[in-house]
């Protein structure tokens, strides 16, 4: 296959879908990164829906059965209109949308067209990082085409194959392309330039922030904070003392600066939720009474990003006031708030310390090539 020679100031390098130079990849004023956050539109409900023409224009989901533990692995647009969302729980999206067309997944058929748009997406970088089976980061640094045109490219050249829509975000970092990728779904595309991001972040809700969720947006509330604009008045000291660790992150990613490279092909081994309270809690009543909360969190989070994983254990992870911490985990149990619960008094009972953190999590088989859960990059 052909490769490209072009000229970035006074270096010269080639290009090639198999062979990215990576020593551009470093985000600076000078040359910035160029990210691309790539979305497919309803992933799963698009393909039930191009598969099955009488449901267009029809409210569909996709996921789990119609009592109370199932749970939505998506839905499209028409079904969102009544407030459904991914990972409710399927008893929810029918009182919300009660002609909603549940369908069971095939997940045969998803992967099949996962690998077809792994190949497209390959000609164009090598450095893919898979966030979920419908999402993706694109390092296009080192690409000769501007970022917004290839997006556009890549886009159009995966409905051309497989009749399925997607919306990208393009920037110079993974926060800001993903934050891009959302302002035009479905079937659009958002760009940021390096100059533009002050602009871009100022008026932006802190909940567009990763690692900000329900807990962390009231925390910012009470100090009064509801954009990045508000948040950037904060010191690092100041964001430390109340986020802690995470803190140090908020006060760059306030501010649209985000380091982190994309990873290509680096599955994970676990997948969990964690919360840290402002009070100890001291008793074991105490502690079931935040846990059905964090077991929900997961149980969204698995539907929306590893859905098709194999799971092999459950975990429930406790830090006691002193800081010391101990983790009770069991094999060969799907995840089950009754056996949460029971994981968790277990190791209550280990120390009866005051508790100041619980997490829940699950831990994935190994992906080999014999058994893995293809990914959709």
């Amino acid at each position: 296959m052909q490769s490209l020679k072009f000229e970035i100031g006074d270096r010269t390098a080639r290009w090639s879908p198999s062979c990215v130079v990576r020593d551009f990849c470093v985000q600076n004023e000078e040359n910035p990164r160029a990210i691309i956050h790539l979305d497919m539109d309803c992933f799963y409900a698009a393909i039930e829906v191009r598969d099955r023409p009488s449901l267009r224009g029809k409210p569909v989901g996709v996921g789990g059965a119609r009592d109370r533990r199932g749970v939505l692995t998506t839905c499209n647009y028409e079904a969102r209109k009544f407030g459904v969302r991914s990972a409710m729980p399927t008893f929810m999206a029918l009182q919300r949308c009660p002609n909603l067309i549940v369908l069971p997944t095939r997940f045969d058929v998803y992967r099949r067209e996962a690998a077809v748009i792994r190949g497209i997406l390959h000609r164009f970088t090598s450095i893919i990082e898979p966030l979920s089976l419908d999402e993706a980061y694109l390092d296009v640094t080192a690409h000769p085409s501007a970022p917004g045109a290839l997006a556009h490219e890549i886009r159009t050249a995966i409905f051309d194959k497989t009749r399925l829509t997607s919306s990208a975000g393009v920037g110079p970092n993974k926060l800001i392309a993903k934050i891009a990728s959302e302002l035009n779904k479905p079937n659009g595309q958002f760009e940021v330039k390096q100059e533009n991001i002050p602009e871009f972040m100022r008026d932006l809700h802190v909940r567009k922030i990763w690692g900000i969720g329900e807990k962390s947006e009231r925390k910012l509330e009470e100090l009064g904070v509801k954009t990045c604009s508000d948040l950037q008045r904060f010191s690092r000291p100041k964001l430390v003392d109340v986020f802690g660790k995470f803190g140090l992150d908020l006060y760059d990613l306030c501010r649209g600066i985000d380091h982190r490279p994309v990873e290509p092909d680096r599955p994970r081994k676990s997948l969990s939720t964690e919360e840290t309270f402002t009070v100890d809690l001291t008793t074991l009543e105490q502690c079931e009474e935040r846990l059905e909360e964090l077991f929900q969190d997961l149980m969204a989070d698995l539907a929306q990003k590893e859905s098709t994983r194999e799971i092999t254990k459950i975990f429930v992870k406790l830090k006691f006031n002193d800081f010391t911490r101990t983790t009770a985990e069991r094999a060969g149990l799907q995840p089950a708030l009754e056996d949460f619960r029971s994981l968790l008094a277990e190791a209550f009972a280990r120390t009866g310390k005051p508790v100041r953190l619980i997490g829940v999590g699950v831990r994935f088989a190994d992906t080999t090539p014999e058994n893995a859960q293809m990914n959709l990059w």
